[in-house]
């Protein structure tokens, strides 16, 4: 993780950084075009210069992936690039159409997983050219908001660019976290990761001072094996109670997830959130209870600011499988160290 916070240092000294966006611990985008004419080179030769000085500084052999859109970019990454000597793939929507419109298996895809190229196999379809022979109509009855981006995607084009992503905000206000896991899990190993990121993004909630009502959960298998699963439920009041929370996150976990397959990425939000002074009290709940929690919460929250967060943890956290204490040492995915 030292390296790759190294590597990233790199590209800030060829880009600034909101000219960076990371997509995964090895992997960023670079919006290459204003700096093509600073520089004075073609757009292969900057992706030259930055991994020659990643090989310079660190020893690594990098690959690149040239594209006129994110989309193009990855997939040139993970494709083309493999098939080139000098590591660098290049394409335009032309030569996407050219050389990797038919390419099979269509899940070696950025964006397309299994579950997906199941539907798609049920219509003889096993390749992006392929999608663009199936009626709209039947691709958006299929796929839903998602048609959009495959039918796009067939053809090679990406409307969204890397300014959309990194001025993007939601329109609702939310809490999130998501974890890309650092090895495969099983189900019952998955749902002990679920709580203790629970247990951090409600610890976020309490330091806020917010409350929410709406959970969402989202699990991704291994090697997308299969289709995403998960879902969102809505609770009886705002809260920001440990213990509901976990209980309802858990329910989804349980009634949803395949426990056959590996889990890989596990994704959860807070929706709806609230300041405290809008909490809505119930005549349900046990307000000594409800009292003696939020006290409890508040000075962990406390606790965790002064002293670090792992300065307080749950029991669960200190079993084998258990992360917090790893992720609490990272700072922005990196090694802190």
């Amino acid at each position: 993780m030292n390296i790759s916070a190294h590597i990233y240092g790199i590209y800030k000294k060829f880009v600034a950084p909101e000219d960076v966006y990371p997509y995964s611990i090895d992997e960023v985008f670079l919006n290459a075009g204003p700096y093509l004419s600073l520089y004075k080179m073609t757009p292969k030769e900057f992706a030259n210069a930055i991994m020659d000085k990643i090989m310079e500084e660190t020893g690594i052999t990098a690959t690149a992936g040239i594209g006129t859109n994110m989309f193009l970019a990855k997939v040139a990454l993970d494709i083309t690039a493999k098939h080139v000597p000098d590591h660098i793939g290049v394409l335009d929507e032309d030569t996407f159409i050219a050389t990797v419109q038919k390419h099979r298996p269509i899940t070696d895809i950025w964006g397309i997983g299994r579950g997906t190229a199941q539907r798609l196999e049920r219509f003889g379809v096993y390749d992006l050219e392929g999608i663009t022979h199936i009626p709209e109509a039947t691709m958006y009855r299929t796929f839903g908001k998602n048609a959009e981006i495959l039918i796009d995607h067939a053809y090679g084009r990406e409307p969204c660019t890397l300014a959309d992503v990194q001025n993007y905000q939601s329109k609702t206000r939310s809490l999130s976290n998501s974890q890309v896991l650092f090895k495969d899990y099983s189900h019952s190993g998955a749902r002990l990761i679920l709580k203790e990121m629970v247990d951090s993004l409600t610890n976020e909630l309490v330091g806020q001072a917010m409350y929410t009502n709406h959970v969402s959960l989202y699990i991704r298998y291994s090697n997308d094996v299969i289709a995403p699963t998960g879902g969102s439920k809505k609770l009886e009041q705002h809260t920001n109670s440990y213990k509901d929370i976990s209980e309802m996150m858990l329910k989804i976990y349980d009634s949803t997830t395949n426990k056959g397959y590996s889990i890989r990425q596990i994704g959860i939000s807070y929706g709806d959130l609230v300041y405290e002074h809008c909490e809505q009290l119930s005549f349900f709940k046990d307000d000594v209870k409800a009292q003696k929690e939020q006290h409890l919460l508040h000075a962990v929250s406390v606790l965790k600011d002064r002293f670090g967060k792992n300065s307080v943890l749950r029991g669960m956290s200190l079993q084998e499988d258990a992360t917090a204490m790893i992720r609490n040492t990272l700072v922005g995915g990196h090694s802190g160290g």
